[in-house]
């Protein structure tokens, strides 16, 4: 039989293999997180007709003859490139910007993706469409523990903010110069014990001729502290502070103009406890919990994974990946740390698919396809002639 059908034999697999995989990059064209594939090709054995000869005295060299057996797909690649970002406005959508996989867990079979478009389930767990639960490292009272072992990523619904006791309190404003001798001021903050249980601090200013005096009563009081103001109203020295029952008041920011009366707590450092109303995520991939008592704590922190050779690792369906021993083991991170992406947070990475692109490869594959079509009737065009010799 002739060779060249062989050969086009070879040739249509070949170029039906480039159609496969331009189709299903053209299938993907919207799919998150979705990286292209192309084909390369490359010939079979070449069949020896003639060996080469080394050249000798009066007789040159000579080349070998060989006669090609064909094609074949050398191999299949995946483009890594950067796809471009969608915004969607959804906070638990996440791109990574740069090198770096989402590390996801679906029962103990671990897949690494770059599709983020993720939500949390009824347990709290940060998951995939599919339900694959995403990895991180989680944090205990506000601290992320990079670098233990990793978890699942979790929101706590049903958690609280630690109280924090009140240790300090700053008051700011002005105390009016022209008060009577013997006039008082009285201002009450709330402040906060180590269970959260709320009281009150209460600060009595009283005038004096040399200036004012304040008092705490907060229960069991606390001795007076005289504030003085030089001429231009303020005092001479702005660290006056008064202790009460632990809390240290900063009374530095009190100036003693004429007429306004607008001294004030400005702040104060606790905090009853708190439970859970919203979140956000940072570009290092840190879950922040928002509390009722204005505390904003981490609750985890998203991990991501590098490999020396991305394109060793193997499609394992719905935008996934797993290790291969190519790939090489994956090297696992934070985002923004270096060698690997940060994440942003209302956005996902779209296929980077060039539509332009596959199209030229479309009709590539579709010419180079008929092309060897034409070998295979030419070939058989041959083999009738050759019939047709005998009559």
């Amino acid at each position: 039989m002739l060779r060249s059908l062989y050969s086009g034999i070879s040739g249509l697999r070949s170029h039906q293999t480039m159609l496969d995989v331009t189709g299903n990059n053209i299938a993907n064209v919207n799919t998150a997180g979705f990286k292209g594939s192309t084909t390369q090709f490359q010939d079979t054995l070449s069949q020896m007709t003639q060996g080469a000869g080394g050249p000798q005295t009066g007789l040159g060299g000579t080349n070998p003859a060989q006669v090609g057996l064909g094609v074949q797909v050398a191999g299949i690649s995946t483009n890594f490139a950067q796809g471009s970002a969608q915004a969607t406005g959804k906070a638990t959508d996440l791109m990574i910007s740069g090198d770096g996989f989402f590390v996801t867990r679906l029962g103990n079979d671990t897949v690494f993706t770059r599709a983020g478009a993720f939500d949390f389930d009824a347990q709290g767990r940060l998951t995939s469409a599919d339900g694959k639960i995403v990895q991180g490292y989680s944090a205990t009272n506000g601290v992320v523990n990079d670098g233990g072992a990793m978890g699942d990523i979790t929101l706590p619904l049903d958690g609280a903010a630690p109280a924090r006791p009140t240790t300090a309190a700053t008051l700011s404003g002005n105390l009016p110069s022209d008060t009577a001798v013997g006039g008082t001021v009285v201002r009450d903050t709330k402040v906060y014990d180590a269970t959260g249980n709320e009281r009150t601090l209460e600060l009595t200013f009283t005038r004096t001729a040399q200036g004012w005096t304040v008092r705490g009563g907060d229960q069991a009081g606390a001795p007076a502290t005289a504030l003085t103001f030089g001429t231009e109203g303020r005092q001479p020295n702005d660290n006056a502070t008064l202790t009460v029952d632990g809390v240290r008041v900063d009374l530095g920011g009190i100036t003693g103009f004429a007429t306004l009366n607008t001294v004030a707590v400005t702040g104060q450092n606790g905090r009853e406890a708190g439970t859970l109303q919203g979140f956000s995520l940072s570009k290092d991939g840190t879950l922040v919990g928002q509390f009722s008592n204005g505390e904003s704590l981490a609750v985890g922190r998203i991990a991501l994974a590098t490999f020396a050779n991305a394109g060793g690792l193997e499609k394992a369906g719905s935008s996934g990946y797993r290790a291969t021993a190519n790939s090489g083991d994956p090297q696992v991170g934070v985002p923004g740390s270096p060698g690997v992406g940060s994440l942003t947070s209302g956005t996902l990475e779209m296929s980077n698919v060039d539509l332009s692109q596959e199209f030229t490869n479309l009709i590539v594959a579709q010419r180079g396809f008929q092309a060897n079509a034409r070998i295979i009737t030419t070939s058989d065009e041959v083999l009738q002639e050759l019939t047709n010799l005998k009559r």
